[in-house]
């Protein structure tokens, strides 16, 4: 076993795989709920307000001396509103996180187990796998994610694969390279 993670098998060892894409602001918000459920830092964040809302509540209650009733109403309504707040707050980072990509057009990148290289149509860049930590996988992407202080996501859509086998070659690479969650 690989101490990245991944099981460190010969197989597929230096074959790259390309994948030919747009990203969309769907994808993004996809991302983030997988961040939001399957990490530790993004469940912290998706409970914080409706967390909060409710201390809030259970305690201004108390200092008021307010009936039952009032304390139940108001906590079903403020967790809910919380709750919702924090929905609509991940949509509107996906919406910016994919404005900031946006301009990059239609994607190749090819990956190896060196890293990726992502050409767009007005932008490329590379990336050692080093810069992310570990990754998920949601039925229709691969979220590539930083570390505990890294913001770095990444996001690479399955649906553009070339061909099935290279969603599996892709998923190879990156158990070798990072962390599965």
């Amino acid at each position: 076993m690989d101490t990245r993670g991944g099981d460190s098998t010969d197989t597929d060892l230096g074959t790259a795989v390309e994948l030919v894409y747009r990203l969309t602001a769907a994808d993004f918000e996809e991302a983030l709920r997988a961040r939001a459920r399957r990490t530790p830092a993004g469940r912290a964040q998706a409970l914080m307000a409706p967390l909060m809302a409710a201390i809030g509540v259970v305690v201004f209650a108390a200092f008021l001396d307010a009936p039952l009733p009032v304390w139940i109403i108001s906590l079903v309504l403020s967790v809910g509103v919380a709750s919702w707040g924090t929905v609509r707050g991940l949509r509107t980072m996906a919406r910016r996180m994919f404005s900031m990509v946006q301009s990059y057009g239609q994607c190749r990148m090819v990956a190896d187990d060196r890293g990726a290289v992502t050409t767009g149509e007005r932008a490329s860049f590379s990336m050692d796998w080093t810069v992310f930590r570990e990754y998920l996988e949601t039925p229709g992407l691969f979220v590539l994610l930083g570390g505990d202080r890294a913001a770095g996501v990444a996001v690479l859509p399955k649906r553009d694969a070339q061909d099935p086998a290279d969603v599996d070659l892709l998923r190879a690479i990156l158990d070798r390279n990072l962390k599965r969650l």
